[in-house]
Order: structure tokens, then sequence, then C-alpha cells
């Protein structure tokens, strides 16, 4: 099995996959293995993966475990409402939800990965071309292992390359992905520089006017990541897509906002700016395998942070590829044709309700109101998600 992407989603699948029994050759393009970005929210359907494989010391290790979800109006600071997290989580989901930064979960695959010795890991290999046959798969690109090149009669190969796919095209159409015309402005800062009365033990999501902000603690607490998504015209080019941001730009885009909010948001020294992409919701298991060819987390179903489940449909996906490629019994593109009819209606239900996240988060006048209120009288019952924590 190739697999062609060494983030967070193709480390998790060479891992699945070789407890499962497979061989995977890992191809990262890049030079070193290595994650941006920043915290990672991980509810309990995802730890309970993560547990799965190993990896609960690991996590104890890097994440947080924070007490509570609490949503706040951006503008009068007022509590709107509050999910339990901590013992509830364990309690209810069997597992726990944890905050982590990219980096340490990535981290932890990788060297999950290179003790174990279940998969082969390349860098600098890149791959340009792709061939199917009826007994095989063949491909051609960019310092690839010799081995690779040659044709094998058991090789599937799968697309793990984040939201600017390169083996997408292989799959479906090819389409570039929506600008959404949203604007995503990251920090990480260590807790201490935050006000001592406003540093966290737990995730705050502030919803505002055409804003909101999310703050949670990350690196076992000693550090605070922060992420503000405003309404906003892209950057010029979105080929580099990780860009420095200006501070002024984002103060006015967010507008009058809290005094607690804006104490948090001044104790960052330099923000980050990420234009928000996506693609539609999947329409079927087309748009996830293809033959001996497979697809997986933003290669697929890139979706909006809103319901915070990026990685963590990466990771589902990669959990139900390995039980899928376990069955030994199946030629081998029926078994991804089974895993994409597996996933696809889960990923396009969780991209479709993050999509509608990012609109109540943003609500404005009368509808704003009208949303404070439900959240008050129903509280937790509203904020919880069963249908995602307890699956898949």
């Amino acid at each position: 099995m190739i697999i062609v992407g060494g983030g967070i989603g193709g480390l998790a699948a060479a891992l699945a996959c070789g407890q499962a029994g497979a061989r995977p050759q890992v191809l990262e393009r890049a030079a070193t293995f290595s994650e941006v970005g920043a915290g990672i929210q991980m509810g309990p359907n995802v730890t309970r993966t993560l547990h799965a494989w190993g990896l609960a010391e690991d996590l104890k290790e890097i994440g947080f475990v924070p007490r509570k979800l609490e949503a706040k109006d951006t503008q009068t600071g007022q509590i709107i409402g509050t999910l339990r997290l901590g013992q509830r989580s364990l309690d209810t989901y069997g597992a726990p939800y944890v905050t982590v930064h990219r980096a340490d979960l990535h981290r932890v695959l990788l060297q999950k990965i290179k003790r174990s010795g279940l998969a082969e890991l390349c860098l600098d290999s890149e791959v340009q071309a792709v061939q199917q046959h009826a007994d095989g798969i063949q491909i051609s690109g960019t310092n690839l292992a010799a081995s690779l090149t040659e044709f094998s009669k058991s090789a599937a190969m799968v697309g793990a390359d984040g939201l600017w796919s390169k083996t997408r095209q292989f799959v479906v159409t090819h389409k570039a992905p929506r600008v959404t015309g949203l604007l995503a402005y990251r920090a990480l800062v260590p807790m201490q520089s935050v006000p001592e009365k406003l540093r966290l033990q737990d995730v705050n999501v502030w919803v505002g006017p055409r804003v909101h902000a999310v703050l949670y603690p990350v690196k076992c607490g000693e550090y605070l990541n922060l992420v503000v998504v405003v309404q906003g015209p892209p950057p010029a080019t979105l080929d580099d897509w990780d860009h420095a941001g200006n501070k002024q730009d984002l103060e006015a885009a967010i507008g009058p906002i809290h005094a607690d909010l804006r104490d948090m948001l001044a104790a960052v020294p330099a923000w980050r700016l990420w234009p928000l992409c996506d693609r539609p919701p999947i329409q079927g298991p087309h748009e996830m395998a293809k033959g001996r060819i497979a697809l997986l987390g933003d290669a697929a179903h890139p979706m909006r942070p809103f319901l915070a489940q990026g990685a963590g449909m990466a990771i589902e996906d990669a959990a139900e590829l390995a039980r899928s490629w376990a069955r030994a019994d199946l030629q081998v593109e029926d078994r991804l044709q089974m895993y994409a009819q597996a996933r696809w209606a889960r990923n396009a239900q969780v991209q479709q309700r993050s999509i509608r996240n990012g609109q109540i988060f943003h609500l404005q006048g009368p509808l704003r109101w009208g949303r404070n209120m439900a959240m008050k009288v129903m509280g937790e019952s509203l904020m919880d998600v069963p249908w995602l924590y307890a699956g898949p």
C-alpha cells in the first residue's frame, strides 16, 4: 500500500493499516516530516480510536483535558451555554475530550510508526503519474524508491495529501477547492503571557456578529491556542496559504468586543493568517475511492473548522481503511469500495454541520439574540453532539 502524504492523516493511515497487516510506504514530498498549524480539539470519537491504537499514554503526555466548553457572547461577555467535558465525556462516551497541538500529535504518530517498524517512510518523494491496471497499480514521480516504480500486483494507493491534493485527480474530476470568504487568525502563546485572571482550564468559544473566537489550552496547559475567524477577502494568492497576520486588520474585522476577549487577544505578539477553503459535502462513495486508489481526510472531504473535526475525520477514515484492508478475502478494489461506502455519508454530515455551525456562530441582529436565548434555555442538550461523539 502506498500512502501519499505524511501529515496526520497519512501517518494515521500508515499506523492503522500497518497494525492490520499491510506494509504501507508513506511518500512525503517535503524533506522532513513535520506539521504546521496550531491546536486540535479531539472529541471522544477521535481519542477512542487513538487509544485503540495504543496511544493512550502518549496522549496524556502531550494533551490537555478541559473541564468544560463555554460559549460566550463577544460583545456582552455573557456565558450563553456550557457543555461539561472532563469526567462526563468518559462517563457518557467512554473516552476523553482532549486538546493538543498539531505538531505534538504528529510527532506521537511518527514515533509510534518508527518504533513499531509498521511502515516505510520516504521523504523527498512526489508522485506525478499513476496508472491503474486490472491486477495492480504503477506510479512515477521524483525520488521514488526503486520498488515503487516497478509494477506491483497487490498495490493500492491512498491519497492523504491534504486540501491541495495531487492524488485527488486520479479519483474524481479535478476542481480547485472553494474559497469560503472566511479568514482564520491563529496564534499560540505561553499561558504565563495571558493575564492571570484570564488563564484557561476550559475551551472558550466566543460568538458574535460576523466573528467568532476559539481558545483552549494545549501542551498540558502550558500554552494557549487561539483562533479568530472573521469574514473578509482572501489574500491575492492562495499558493502560500499560511501568511503573517496583520493585527490592525484583525482588530478592524472584529469590531467592538468584550474587554476579557480583547485582553486575551492583546496577549498575542504575532498572528498567522489562513484563508479558509473547503469543498462541498461529499456526494457519494465514488468521491472517496476508484479502483485501487482511495482518498482520506482533507484530500477527500476538507471541511470548515466549526465542528472541530477535520483531523478527527481523517483519523476515523484511517481506522475504517484498516478494517476494510484487513478483509483479505476480498479483492483490493472491493476493500477500498467497502471503505468508501462506510465513510462517505458520515463525512458529508460533518461537512454540512460544520458549514451550519459557522453560520450560527456569526449570526447578527435578532437572530443572534434568538441563538443566545436558545442556548441558555436548552443548554447542554443543544451543545452536545451524541451522533458524532458516540460514533462511528
